[in-house]
């Protein structure tokens, strides 16, 4: 390790640390000695014969009588020729025989070391992890198991068998980097329970076949393994957010799958209790996730409402309390797209999936989530009848509790920090804007949680205007990771050159901004607003920072007010994100903006304003947007600069429907 790295690590550590209480420091100390008696053989890791359950009947009963099988076949055809989507709509070719520890993107091939002590962060070691991960979930091996139950076509189940086969094969309990992260085989027990519930359980066709008594026990051992990795390396403290949600469905859903052991009881119960809890900390009273990331609101969805199905459908149901929260989460999530069904960008992203129940590009997990959570509540059973309803729910609706209507649109969620303004929502005339009020992100670290504090985003007539540019990469070059989590990267003000909220390495933020509403407002379409945050009242000369935010609905004008005050001078910018496919002409102090459907004049107010307009600059860097996992591009970005001890700027853009 270089010097360098060893200095980088050391204030990691350092960072880390200060993050932790008293308790989150014993507890990482006791996983440190957990892992080295796995390591050495001091703690068992036996696995004990599995039993035949006494009600072996699947759990799922799915319904695919009148499900698109071409797209199917279509997708699990390019699989058995070795191309498979990762993310959300990224084709890689891995081979028909994949070898499970490489990296699809840097074809590095991780080494079967003992998994707990890899250095998964090293890329010459295992290329980039989240790669390698996300093959490994397996979404694309159900894809196969849909295939053979739709078509009946050995081929689809010889190839299954060939792929799970290999992975126990060059994937033994705990060696190589798929055994690194228990959030990874929580995920990877959801996807081998859809394929075991898909063929048919315990006596399945799978296990008809020669040598499929030897499969299923070979299975069996390893899915035992999984579960008590788990079990013994739950994300704790400062780290019990989306990790632990989806470690605890991932148990679940596999001791409900396979009740084969005395321990399988002992876990469902645990598992259940804990997710009935996690769900309620982790989301504020109006439904919002509390890490801040929109993205990970769907997440935690997916794996939420995976696990409530099983325990519905498995005569073991979860509480109401427990689908009152989803039920509130996916309320939030259907209020905040605009009439195109854009959702912002908010905080983190990489497009990871928990499954992929349908063929194709995986690009409105939005609206997949939606639709299910609309036939879990039975609130739009014909509109919500997707492939993926049919998979997990059959003809089934309504298996939740909880009755409300879950497609009413709210415009303010103060808990959770997030206010809507506008009007016409739903209307091909929408004008919708978001603003950010909230915290940073969740727990001591506020893993994937920007800097963007007060920002604000818009659609007009169903196209974006003002944009978070969002996420590009966890791995890429620290300069990306920073810039893309950073201040300059929101619609907001900037002090002295500093993120509003100090960051102590790529998921770690070390002194974090607390916005406060000052007044709140009354409604959407006639939208007062004011507000200020903390973050730059750490600097030797401490900085306040006010926002007014006002939408007026008649004038269809938006009016930004920000005052930025100290005892001395200080550099401030103001940065505007504009939607990539925008025509933005600078003159002076104005800006004339022209979109597809609407025409729009924003005008600058202040003393001394410097205004340039910058594109897909790599130096700053400054101007991007990515949509996708590892993709950017340049986008538009308008930076208002000036100096002093008192700083007062107005943005007032007039908005004009075309």
């Amino acid at each position: 390790m270089s010097y360098q790295r060893v200095i980088e690590k050391l204030a990691w550590l350092i960072n880390r640390f200060r993050c932790m209480s008293a308790a989150e420091i014993f507890y990482r100390i006791e996983q440190v000695y957990i892992n080295k008696a796995i390591k050495y053989g001091v703690l068992s890791t036996a696995v004990p014969k599995p039993s035949r359950p006494e009600d072996d009947a699947p759990i799922l009963v799915f319904d695919c009588s009148d499900i698109d099988g071409a797209a199917y076949i279509r997708e699990a055809d390019a699989i058995l020729a070795g191309n498979v989507i990762l993310f959300a709509a990224k084709t890689f070719n891995v081979g028909s025989l994949p070898e499970w520890n490489r990296d699809p993107l840097t074809g590095i091939v991780g080494p079967l070391s003992f998994g707990l002590d890899m250095a998964i962060t090293n890329r010459e070691l295992v290329g980039d992890i989240k790669h390698v991960w996300e093959l490994n979930r397996h979404l694309h091996l159900v894809r196969l198991a849909q295939a053979y139950i739709i078509s009946g076509k050995l081929e689809y189940l010889d190839g299954l068998v060939r792929q799970i086969s290999t992975w126990l094969e060059q994937c033994p309990p705990f060696r190589g980097p798929n055994w690194t992260s228990s959030l990874e085989l929580g995920i990877r027990l959801i996807n081998w329970s859809l394929i075991w519930q898909i063929l048919g359980g315990w006596d399945g066709v799978l296990f008809k076949r020669p040598e499929g008594e030897l499969l299923r026990s070979r299975w069996l051992h390893v899915i035992f393994a999984h579960c008590q990795f788990i079990s013994r390396h739950f994300s704790r403290h400062s780290s019990a957010n989306n990790h632990l949600i989806g470690e605890l469905a991932g148990l679940y859903v596999a001791a409900r799958t396979w009740p084969c052991w005395l321990q399988s009881e002992q876990w469902a119960v645990f598992s259940k209790a804990e997710l009935e809890r996690e769900a309620v900390l982790q989301y504020s009273t109006d439904g919002v996730n509390k890490e801040q990331a929109f993205a990970y609101q769907v997440f935690t969805l997916e794996f939420l409402m995976t696990a409530g199905i099983y325990g519905q459908r498995g005569a073991d149901a979860f509480a109401d309390s427990y689908w009152e929260v989803v039920y509130k989460a996916l309320r939030f999530l259907k209020s905040i797209p605009d009439v195109a069904g854009r959702v912002p960008m908010v905080g983190d992203a990489d497009d990871g999936i928990v499954l992929r129940l349908e063929p194709g590009e995986a690009k409105d997990r939005v609206a997949m989530v939606l639709a299910l959570g609309e036939a879990v509540f039975a609130n739009n059973a014909l509109a919500s009848r997707t492939d993926t309803v049919k998979w997990l729910l059959g003809k089934a609706t309504g298996i939740a509790p909880v009755s409300a209507h879950c497609s009413a649109t709210d415009w303010q969620f103060p808990d959770g920090g997030y206010f809507l303004f506008g009007s016409h929502f739903g209307t091909r005339d929408e004008i919708k804007g978001l603003l950010d009020c909230g915290a940073l992100g969740y727990l001591g670290i506020a893993a994937h949680g920007h800097a963007d504090a007060l920002a604000i985003t818009l659609s007009i007539a169903g196209e974006e205007c003002l944009v978070d540019p969002g996420t590009f990469s966890y791995w890429n070059e620290l300069k990306w990771r920073d810039y893309f989590r950073g201040t300059s990267a929101h619609n907001t003000i900037r002090v002295d050159g500093l993120d509003q909220s100090v960051s102590g390495g790529r998921f770690m933020w070390t002194h974090k901004a607390q916005a406060t509403v000052d007044k709140m407002p009354v409604s959407s379409s006639q939208f007062e607003f004011s507000g200020h945050h903390d973050g730059y009242l750490r600097l030797a000369d401490p900085v306040r920072h006010v926002r007014t935010v006002r939408y007026e609905n008649e004038a269809t004008r938006l009016v930004v007010h920000d005052v930025v005050s100290g005892k001395t001078e200080h550099e401030v910018e103001q940065f505007w994100h504009f939607g990539p496919t925008l025509e933005l002409d600078l003159d002076d102090n104005y800006v004339r903006i022209k979109g597809l459907r609407f025409k729009a004049v924003m005008e600058f107010l202040g003393s001394d304003l410097q205004i340039q307009v910058f594109y897909g600059n790599e130096d700053l860097p400054l101007g991007w947007l990515s949509r996708a996992y590892e993709v950017k591009q340049p986008i538009h970005v308008i930076r208002v600069r000036t100096a002093s001890r008192l700083v007062s700027i107005e943005a007032r853009l007039k908005i004009e429907i075309l």
